[in-house]
C-alpha cells in the first residue's frame, strides 16, 4: 500500500530544486517564506492536526561593517599583509570574539589523538593559532580539542581541490547554548548562565586556497605522511613561520541577533496508543543552498506525510501517531529539534517511541549507512530485507541497500540531526543516508551544495535515490506505528554493555592501586540482562491480543532508552546525560579514558573521580534494571 501511494519521484526532485534554489538560513526571510510553505502542503495533505510553534533565540552572525580578518606580521609587530576572508559571511557560529597574535601550528583534524602527537614531537600548539583541516569529527570537537591544547585560535579548511570554504558552528553541544536545558519560549525566566559547550577562543573558517597560502608559511618539523592532504603538499607543523612573516594575527568580531524560530508539524492520531507517537523530521534551514543538507530531507518528509495520509484516508489505521516535523535553525547544532525537546523533556519519554532523521539523506548512491540507537538496528536490518521487489528504475540503487553489513552501522554522533533525542531526550533514534564508497561529497555545508552539484553526483538519479531512501525510511516508521509491540530490540544494549566491560577489565591493575573492583558493575550488568530476557520471555507467554497487556508493554519497551540517562548530573552541567551515547564524566567512555590518564599520568587525575564514576554508572545501570523489571514485587534479585 505505500508503495502505491509513493509517487514516482518527481514530486521529491520538484521540492529538492525549490528548496536549493537559494541560501536559506534560520532567521531569513528565504526560511519564513520555507515554513509557512510547508505548513500550506501539510494542510492539503489532511493530516489531523497540523501547526507550528516558535522559540525565541540570540543567534550569531557575521558583521559586514566590522568583517573577520588574518593578517600577516613581521618581526617588528607590522602588517605584512591582510588576507580578506573569502566570503564576508563566512563564520563559524559561536566563536568567542576577539583578536590574538601568534605563531601558526598544523594539526591535521583536530582529533584528540593529532594533538596527543604535536606533544610528542614538541610542536605545542599552546598560545599559537591552530589550523585544521574539516572532516573526521564535527568543528565543535576540533575547536574545543584545540582550547583544551592550549591554542588561542582555530582556522578550518576544507581539504579538497576546488576552493571554497564550509560552514559550522564551534558549540560542543545542542539547543540555544544561551539557554541550556531550557526551552527558549518567549514566557520564559532564563537563569543567569550559559552552556559550558561554548569555547573562549576565536574560530574562523577559511578556504582550500587561503589555507594552502598559510600551509607554505609553515617551518618546524614535517607533519607525518598521513598528514599529508589530498590538495596541499606536506607541511611543516610550525609554529615558525617564514620570512618575512613571523606571526599572524586573526580577528573575529561576529554579532547576535535576535531571531524567532519556526518549527513546523503536522500529525496522524494512531487508533489504538494515540498517547504514544513516532516522530520523523528534518532541517529545513542553510547556509547554502543546501541541496544535501536540507533539501533532500525537507522533500521527503513533505512526501512521507503526504503517501501514509492518503494511505490513513484509504483503510490504514496506523496505531500510534504519527509526527512529521521541519525543524528550524539546525546549522547552529540543531537548535530547534533541541529546544522542542526541553520544552517537553519532563514528558516526552512517556510520549515518544522512536525518531527518525531525514537529514542528508542523500551524499551519494554507493553504500547504505544508518546512525541509530541500538535498539534500532534489527528494526532497520528486518527492513532492509523488506525491500527485495525494487522498481526497474532504482535496481542498482537496491543493491547497495541489499548487501548491507553490519560495518555499515555507526553510533550516533554529536552533528547528528537525531543525537540529541537519544543523548538528550532518552528517546531511541535513527539517522540513514546513501553515502559514496571512496569519496565524501564535498559540498556539504558549503555554497556549492546545490541540486545540479548533488545530481551530478549520484548520476542524474537523485530523484530516484531520494525516493529509495525515502521507502527505507517510510517502510521503518510505518512499521513502528504499527506493529502490536514496539520493534525496539530491548536486549540490544547486552552486547554493548558487555564490550564496555571486557574494556574496563583490562584495567584491573589501574582499579586495584585505587581500590576499586568491577564486581558490583559487573553484578549490575548482570541485572540488567536478566530484566531483558524476562521481559522478553513475558512477551513471548502473554495474551497479545489483550489490549491492556500490549500496551502495558509497550510502555515498558518505549521507556528503555531513557533509563540510561543518568540521573546523577544536572541537565545544564551535562545534558547529553546518556551514559553510552552521552558525554561528559557520567559516561562510560569518559571512565576508560580517565583509567587510561590514571596509568600514563596518575598525577592528571583527581583521586576520587575514578570512584565516583563507577558508582553513578552502576547506579545508573542498576536503576535501569530495576524499572525493566516491571513492579517492584516483580524484582526477585537483591543487589
Amino acid at each position: 500500500m505505500f508503495s502505491k501511494y509513493l509517487k514516482d519521484g518527481e514530486k521529491i526532485d520538484a521540492t529538492i530544486r525549490t528548496v536549493s534554489r537559494k541560501s536559506h538560513p534560520a532567521g531569513s526571510d528565504e526560511n519564513q517564506e520555507l515554513a509557512q510553505q510547508i505548513l500550506e502542503d501539510f494542510k492539503t495533505y489532511n493530516l489531523d492536526h497540523t501547526w507550528r510553534d516558535s522559540h525565541f533565540v540570540d543567534l550569531p552572525y557575521s558583521d559586514i561593517n566590522q568583517p573577520n580578518f588574518l593578517q600577516f606580521i613581521d618581526s617588528t609587530n607590522r602588517t605584512v599583509k591582510t588576507i580578506e576572508i573569502d566570503d564576508p559571511e563566512l563564520y563559524c557560529p559561536y566563536s568567542a570574539n576577539g583578536n590574538v597574535t601568534a605563531g601558526m601550528v598544523y594539526a591535521n583534524y583536530g582529533r584528540k589523538e593529532d594533538f596527543k602527537h604535536l606533544d610528542n614531537v614538541l610542536a605545542d600548539p599552546r598560545g599559537h593559532i591552530v589550523l585544521v583541516r574539516a572532516g573526521s569529527i564535527s568543528f565543535a570537537e576540533k575547536v574545543s580539542n584545540a582550547e583544551q591544547a592550549g591554542a588561542v585560535g582555530v582556522l578550518i579548511f576544507p581539504d579538497i581541490s576546488e576552493n571554497t570554504a564550509v560552514f559550522g558552528h564551534v558549540h560542543l553541544g545542542g539547543g540555544d547554548p544561551n539557554t541550556p536545558g531550557f526551552p527558549s519560549f518567549n514566557h520564559t525566566q532564563f537563569p543567569p548562565f550559559k552552556s559550558s559547550g561554548l569555547p573562549s577562543i576565536i574560530a574562523q573558517s577559511i578556504s582550500t586556497e587561503t589555507a594552502r597560502k598559510l600551509l607554505r608559511l609553515l617551518k618546524g618539523d614535517p607533519a607525518p605522511p598521513s598528514w599529508k592532504g589530498d590538495s596541499f603538499p606536506l607541511p611543516g607543523l610550525g609554529p615558525e613561520l617564514k620570512e618575512p612573516v613571523e606571526k599572524l594575527r586573526m580577528g573575529v568580531q561576529n554579532i547576535r541577533r535576535s531571531i524567532e524560530l519556526f518549527n513546523v508539524f503536522g500529525s496522524l492520531t494512531g487508533r489504538v496508543e494515540p498517547e504514544h507517537y513516532i516522530v520523523v523530521g528534518a532541517q529545513r534551514d542553510s547556509w547554502g543552498p543546501g541541496a544535501a543538507k536540507s533539501g533532500v530531507g525537507t522533500a521527503i518528509l513533505l512526501e512521507l506525510a503526504r503517501a501514509i495520509a492518503m494511505m490513513v484516508s484509504n483503510g490504514f489505521q496506523p496505531r500510534r501517531s504519527i509526527l512529521f516535523v521541519s525543524w528550524d535553525a539546525g546549522d547552529f547544532g540543531n537548535i530547534g529539534a533541541t529546544e522542542w525537546l526541553e520544552g517537553y523533556l519532563s514528558m516526552l519519554h512517556l510520549k515518544a517511541a522512536a525518531y527518525v532523521s531525514l537529514d542528508k539523506a542523500v551524499l551519494g548512491d554507493d553504500d547504505f549507512v544508518t546512525k541509530s540507537s541500538p535498539l534500532l538496528k534489527e528494526l532497520i536490518e528486518q527492513v532492509i530485507k523488506q525491500v527485495d521487489n525494487p522498481r526497474k528504475s532504482m535496481q542498482s540503487i537496491y543493491q547497495s541497500v541489499a548487501k548491507q553489513e553490519s560495518n555499515s552501522f555507526k553510533p550516533l554522533s554529536l552533528d547528528s540531526g537525531a543525537y540529541a533525542f537519544t543523548a538528550f531526550g532518552g528517546v531511541p533514534a535513527l539517522e540513514l543516508s546513501f553515502e559514496e564508497t571512496t569519496t565524501k561529497y564535498q559540498y556539504l555545508n558549503t555554497k556549492k551544495d546545490t541540486y545540479q552539484a548533488l545530481n551530478e553526483l549520484v548520476g542524474n538519479r537523485l530523484s530516484s535515490v531520494a525516493l529509495s531512501a525515502a521507502e527505507v525510511a517510510g517502510l521503518i516508521v510505518i512499521k513502528l506505528s504499527h506493529d502490536y509491540i514496539l520493534p525496539l530490540d530491548i536486549s540490544a544494549y547486552n552486547d554493548v554493555l558487555l564490550k564496555y566491560l571486557m574494556d574496563l577489565s583490562r584495567q584491573q591493575d589501574v582499579f586495584r592501586t585505587q581500590g576499586l573492583t568491577l564486581q558490583w558493575l559487573s553484578s549490575a550488568r548482570g541485572d540488567y540482562v536478566r530484566a531483558t530476557q524476562s521481559l522478553k520471555k513475558a512477551i513471548a507467554q502473554s495474551d497479545l491480543h489483550n489490549q491492556k497487556v500490549l500496551q502495558a508493554f509497550n510502555v515498558r519497551i518505549m521507556r528503555m532508552e531513557y533509563y540510561f540517562l543518568s540521573e546523577y548530573v544536572s541537565v545544564i552541567d551535562f545534558p547529553y546525560r546518556h551514559i553510552i551515547i552521552g558525554q561528559g564524566e557520567h559516561t562510560l567512555s569518559a571512565l576508560i579514558e580517565n583509567l587510561k590518564i590514571l596509568k600514563e599520568k596518575p598525577n592528571d587525575i583527581k583521586n576520587d573521580l575514578i570512584r565516583k564514576q563507577l558508582a553513578l554508572i552502576t547506579w545508573t545501570l542498576k536503576g535501569a534494571a530495576n524499572a525493566i523489571s516491571g513492579e517492584v514485587w516483580d524484582i526477585q534479585e537483591k543487589f
